[in-house]
């Protein structure tokens, strides 16, 4: 009898991560909201609109660390250019919500207001269906998941991979970026998208869309997690490393890695495609920024500070790299880029294996100074 899915789940998380799960799940799906919406604003413990939405975001960007590091760790495939997936998510979904400012833009017009500005008499043929939420779903898991498998076909076939793969995935967002900064393609240019009004009828703004979009955040990081686990605990997630540490080996045993790694690589930019939709709609804008080369090397350095292979590494690079931005750039503008230069030089020269491999380190080493009990003598202690 086939074991169902959930217990597999739980099986691949094992009782800790699952209890973590759990407890993840109670903060961000039951308390927070809680003291969002219940509990006055006066309130020490109220949990205000910046909070939710600097926790939303960071949520998101946890999703596309722990997709990352599902390449990087787990496959051996550095990408430089998963930035461009995340926009993608972003521009897929963020086409609709510019349909959903109806008349109530600038300009008071069926068209986005950067379409009047820019003279343009009606829509281009691929705005078509983008006032449906059902498409501009589908459009974010599509879209991003055909250049992925076309891309990484090509390239995978060809048996590009280490520093060369990383250079033309570089080029590939950097490409993406210039196409997307002109007005002619339809995307708003420089500016992107912005002003955005309401989803589904319900006000952008609103508490209750606040907060259902930070749940809808947590939601998808905890089946992120869960998803990352089961596969790198099946036989999938091992021919994936086995890939990683001797792919010629693999190839010599009768397994073809190209579509082990297609697999993951079409999975993983779906990942960061879902999570730039999730995105879009708390920060309020896209635009062709968000494909910016310095970008996706930022999302290199989250994996790398936190710990690769090990998926929750992931999300503890992704919280404190992003909290160390929230704050550097508002109290030392000038000097954030020092700070993720150094931070990255120390993880580096003396964190090779993140902040995880260091938690690893020192509880051993906790463990290695407690002596071991006596063992007691045949008759007891006399």
């Amino acid at each position: 009898m086939r074991t169902p899915l959930i217990i597999r789940f739980y099986r691949a998380l094992g009782p800790k991560g699952a209890a973590a799960l759990a407890v993840f799940a109670l903060l961000t799906l039951v308390l927070v909201p809680l003291l969002h919406l219940a509990v006055p604003k006066d309130s020490f413990f109220h949990v205000s609109d910046y909070t939710i939405t600097l926790g939303g975001k960071i949520m998101c960007y946890a999703i596309v660390a722990v997709a990352m590091d599902l390449i990087w760790g787990y496959a051996g495939i550095l990408s430089l250019g998963h930035g461009v997936f995340f926009a993608l998510g972003g521009y897929a979904f963020g086409m609709y919500l510019m349909r959903q400012i109806g008349r109530d833009g600038s300009y008071q017009s069926d068209l986005p207001d950067f379409m009047v500005f820019l003279d343009w008499k009606a829509l281009p043929w691929y705005w078509s269906g983008s006032d449906s939420f059902l498409w501009a779903v589908i459009l974010v898991l599509v879209v991003p998941a055909l250049l992925a498998f076309l891309f990484g076909y090509f390239a995978f076939r060809s048996r590009i991979k280490g520093v060369y793969f990383s250079i033309i995935t570089q080029a590939m967002t950097f490409a993406a970026m210039l196409f997307f900064f002109r007005n002619e393609t339809g995307f708003g240019g420089n500016n992107g998208f912005t002003d955005f009004k309401r989803i589904l009828g319900y006000s952008i703004t609103s508490p209750e869309m606040r907060v259902t979009l930070f749940a809808l955040s947590a939601l998808m990081l905890m089946a992120t997690l869960a998803l990352g686990r089961y596969l790198v605990t099946s036989r999938f997630g091992r021919v994936l490393a086995a890939v990683r540490d001797a792919e010629s080996r693999v190839m010599f045993i009768g397994y073809n890695p190209l579509w082990y790694k297609l697999a993951i690589w079409t999975l993983s930019a779906m990942l960061c495609a879902v999570a730039g939709a999730l995105y879009v709609p708390q920060v309020g804008i896209i635009n062709p920024g968000e494909m910016s080369p310095a970008n996706s090397i930022e999302i290199a350095i989250w994996v790398a500070v936190g710990g690769r292979a090990t998926l929750i590494g992931a999300v503890i690079g992704a919280v404190i790299v992003n909290l160390a931005k929230s704050f550097f750039t508002v109290a030392f503008p000038e000097y954030w880029l020092f700070f993720l230069g150094f931070l990255f030089i120390a993880v580096t020269l003396w964190l090779p294996d993140g902040v995880v491999g260091l938690w690893k380190r020192l509880r051993r080493s906790a463990s290695a100074e407690i002596p071991p009990s006596p063992p007691l003598s045949k008759g007891g202690d006399k």
